[in-house]
């Protein structure tokens, strides 16, 4: 995905979405690794069971990553002023991800162009596994 024109960017404006690879037990493991975040629901099928869940599932934060990525992929990570997300859904192995933006408003300022966005990071099923909002600032 390569950086827009800010000329270009108009309420409404879509980023092209991105799909990422089933989810694997690996990737889960590597971001626990990574994050810090060793809760045993992400990790331990037997504790996830014993909890009532049906296996280990994803990271929250694991899938806030792909979404500020895809966001900062597609108006320049240094662009960036802010970004919020919202866990909605939990993620399991074999889910496949796919993240979509769209422009929610635009001005001119003395800085440059403010673009907010609304992202959003689906699983296959349809269900949104987390929704995000997020501020960047284009120079002119």
């Amino acid at each position: 995905m390569s950086v827009i024109a800010p000329q270009s960017l108009t309420v409404g404006a879509q980023a092209e979405e991105r799909t990422y690879p089933p989810l694997t037990r690996t990737d889960i493991v590597r971001y626990a690794g990574a994050s810090g975040d060793f809760t045993p629901l992400h990790h331990d099928q037997e504790f996830a069971e014993k909890a009532g869940y049906p296996t280990v599932f994803s990271i929250g934060m694991y899938q806030a990553g792909l979404l500020a990525g895809f966001a900062a992929d597609w108006l320049g990570a240094e662009n960036v002023r802010r970004f919020a997300a919202r866990f909605r859904e939990q993620v399991w192995p074999g889910d496949e991800l796919t993240c979509a933006g769209t422009v929610s408003a635009v001005e001119d300022t003395a800085e440059g162009r403010r673009v907010d966005v609304e992202l959003e990071c689906r699983r296959q099923t349809g269900g949104v596994a987390i929704t995000a909002t997020a501020t960047f600032v284009l120079p002119a």
